[in-house]
């Protein structure tokens, strides 16, 4: 008969977030929601960036706390870079430290390109793509001067295979690819070169996520029947749930993924296939 100790899995080294702090832009819904509860169960103390509603996001940060979280909301605009560096440097302020950024938050203005307006294009690009770089500088910056971090952008299908009536939102998110393996490649060149570069330590490591069609707010607005039709594409039949993308963040985060950088984790069902 097996005994308590070896009836009970231990938890693999370097996947708990103890004494780690994750800011997760769009933090207080869908797949944002799903990254800070994912993060704060396995200990990190959690920053939810929103961006209007605050009574929504204070249910959310109610909720984190019942659970046993550390836990802070931040209101800010991914769009405007000053906003950016104060929500940074907020939760530094907050919490001592920023050891994982994930930039999720991310909007959508779907038109065909004939129909799309200027102000359309740059709308989305600004929020899912400027907003990230906008995000990442001041924390890169941080991260560089500690000698370790995380951030973790999430991308999209969309960004990878396209889709009518979705150029804005396509371009934003296949931008962010080029965006992580820059950063990336840039993370390591400097920590070298500042001699910071541990072999044993956790790393800086910059990586994507490329989630397929997840069962979100956001997929909720699509009409029944275009989303029937999507199932059918997809080899596993079904949409994603948000915490299956959470459990993919949390694994890059995590002090043991630190061999991995300037990758793209595709969870899709199969759909690229």
């Amino acid at each position: 008969m097996a005994t308590e100790t070896q009836s009970r899995p231990q938890d693999p080294i370097g996947i708990r977030l103890d004494g780690r702090v994750a800011l997760v832009t769009g933090g207080n819904r869908g797949i944002g929601a799903a990254i800070c509860r994912s993060m704060a169960g396995q200990g990190a103390e959690v920053a939810a960036g929103y961006s209007s509603n605050k009574e929504r996001a204070e249910d959310f940060l109610r909720e984190l706390k019942a659970d046993g979280a550390t836990a802070t909301i931040h209101q800010g605009n991914v769009g405007n870079p000053e906003d950016c560096e104060r929500v940074i440097q907020e939760v530094i302020d907050q919490h001592g430290r920023l050891d994982i950024l994930v930039n999720n938050a991310g909007v959508t203005a779907d038109k065909p390109v004939g129909k799309m307006s200027v102000e359309d294009w740059h709308k989305v690009l600004r929020i899912n793509l400027s907003g990230a770089f906008y995000l990442s500088k001041p924390a890169l910056e941080h991260m560089l001067e500690r000698g370790s971090g995380r951030i973790i952008n999430i991308s999209s299908i969309i960004g990878q295979t396209g889709n009518i009536g979705q150029a804005n939102y396509a371009a934003s998110k296949s931008g962010l690819f080029g965006l992580t393996t820059t950063m990336a490649k840039e993370a390591a060149f400097f920590l070298e070169r500042g001699e910071k570069l541990d072999p044993d330590g956790p790393g800086l490591t910059v990586n994507a996520v490329a989630p397929g069609f997840i069962e979100t707010d956001m997929t909720a607005a699509v009409p029944e029947k275009a989303m029937e039709r999507v199932r059918t594409q997809i080899p596993l039949k079904r949409l994603g749930h948000p915490d299956e993308i959470a459990r993919v963040v949390h694994f890059l985060a995590a002090d043991g993924s630190s061999y991995i950088t300037g990758q793209v984790w595709a969870v899709n069902g199969g759909l690229d296939m």
